[in-house]
């Protein structure tokens, strides 16, 4: 057998054994109690099974037609989710190229020379030669390069993906966002009726039934009170509006909404298992993705140590013999093959190989708190969904007996068998209830919208 395939054959096994051409593998990481779905560990959260919340298409979670055209703006319009995009196509680019590296690389370099000796007649030489330089990639520099930018595209497509993911969520919330602010708005609005409504029976009471003075101011004072708070709810509305028009890509302007009260989302909130975190998560799988590129960096690095083969040659025509000219021009082809092996780099190839393993360890670093952050994330969406719902059912009970207290006084007042304190806190004390349990409600709104975007709703199907 030729001594040199011998050669080659035993070069591949020793690669195969330092890992320079083994393809990347996830490291093994456990999930199954990557979040928590429990109470104490006994009241449930959420169904756990193989069917996932974030696998639903969006359009089926969030149900209004005015939220379903602002989504639909958004992924239209929307800068950031353009610039992934455009960054998708850069790696599928570089992709193309680190490919297109085990291909020989072709150049045409032609010249021309006119010479004459001491006034003499003028001589003309000339080549026209095409030449060529192929690097053999016996020892998987190439190979790693691409891989690592095949791994480069994925994550560029995890972060387009994980642009959309988030921009479906921020458009969600910043609309049910509108949707509380109107509806604590109007609840103010006819507070701000009912206190005036209070402060002109005190003045009527005070000129007829003796109340004082105290008492009439103190219904003014509370008219003004809630009043006050008008100014800063329609602030909140307008900046609100602003940032979702800049989420939609468009100048800032009012925003088509519906009520809070005919919203309705998913109740059935199914987790799925814990693995699927690893790949429905994009911003996980990216963090993933970056690890593999820096895993093919490192076989980068160890395959600098190896040498570099390189065979180029040309062929062209020519007039130019050397010594003479011939007319007409001859075919002239060489070709040179190349071996270079790194002796002695001044420590830069080990150095570039450590920084290469660091970078790599740093890099599972990320995908591990990636990965764990991911569960913290559902975990406060459940807990958040779990408190909000358990919060709103007994304020609702509260509602209704400070609505209560608030019709008794007012008409224990008209007969003087109440205090004008007793009428202005009870009143108080149902404005804030209310305006508790609108939050509280939207709470529960925002945590499915929380608990989507955590699962890694919102991908194209």
């Amino acid at each position: 057998m030729d001594k040199r395939f011998i050669l080659i054959i035993s070069a591949i096994v020793l690669l195969s054994s330092c890992k320079v051409y083994k393809q990347y593998e996830r490291p093994a990481v456990n999930v199954n109690s990557v979040y928590r779905d429990t109470i104490n560990n006994a009241e449930p959260l959420a169904v756990n099974d193989t069917a996932n919340f974030g696998n639903i298409p969006w359009k089926e979670v969030f149900t209004d037609p005015m939220l379903q055209e602002l989504i639909d703006s958004g992924l239209k319009n929307n800068t950031d989710l353009q610039t992934a995009v455009l960054s998708v196509d850069q790696a599928k680019s570089m992709l193309k190229s680190a490919r297109l590296s085990f291909l020989p690389a072709f150049s045409f370099n032609g010249t021309g020379t006119l010479s004459s000796w001491d006034g003499g007649e003028i001589s003309k030489t000339y080549s026209l030669p095409v030449e060529a330089s192929w690097t053999v990639d016996l020892f998987g520099s190439l190979k790693n390069a691409e891989r690592s930018q095949q791994a480069v595209l994925l994550q560029a497509e995890d972060y387009q993906q994980a642009i959309r993911t988030s921009l479906i969520a921020n458009i969600a919330n910043c609309y049910y966002t509108l949707l509380m602010l109107d509806r604590q708005l109007e609840l103010t609005e006819s507070t701000v009726k009912l206190t005036k409504q209070t402060w002109d029976m005190m003045e009527i009471q005070k000129k007829y039934s003796g109340a004082t003075e105290a008492a009439v101011q103190s219904g003014r004072a509370n008219y003004f009170s809630v009043l006050a708070s008008i100014p800063e709810l329609k602030r909140q509305i307008r900046e609100t509006e602003n940032s979702l028009s800049l989420l939609l890509g468009q100048a800032p302007q009012s925003i088509p909404r519906g009520k809070l009260d005919s919203e309705s989302l998913p109740s059935g909130l199914n987790t799925g298992i814990a693995v699927q975190l690893l790949s429905n998560r994009p911003d996980v799988h990216a963090a993933e993705m970056n690890l593999s590129g820096c895993y093919y960096a490192t076989n980068k690095a160890r395959a600098a140590f190896y040498p570099n083969i390189t065979i180029s040659g040309s062929a062209g025509w020519t007039n130019n013999a050397g010594s003479a000219i011939i007319n007409p021009g001859k075919i002239l082809a060489a070709a040179v093959g190349s071996l270079s092996q790194p002796i002695f780099a001044n420590g830069r190839l080990k150095a570039a190989l450590k920084v290469a393993e660091a970078q790599q360890q740093a890099a599972y670093l990320k995908w591990q708190y990636a990965v764990l952050n991911a569960g913290s994330e559902v975990s406060n969406a459940l807990t958040l969904y779990h408190s909000s719902a358990k919060k709103s059912m007994l304020e609702k009970e509260q509602i209704e007996s400070l609505q209560k207290n608030v019709d008794v006084t007012q008409k224990l007042f008209k007969l003087g068998s109440s205090t004008y304190i007793e009428v202005i806190s009870a009143q108080q004390s149902l404005l804030g209830a209310q305006l508790t349990q609108i939050s509280d409600d939207f709470y529960k709104m925002q945590a499915v919208v929380n608990l989507y975007y955590a699962l890694g709703g919102g991908r194209e199907q």
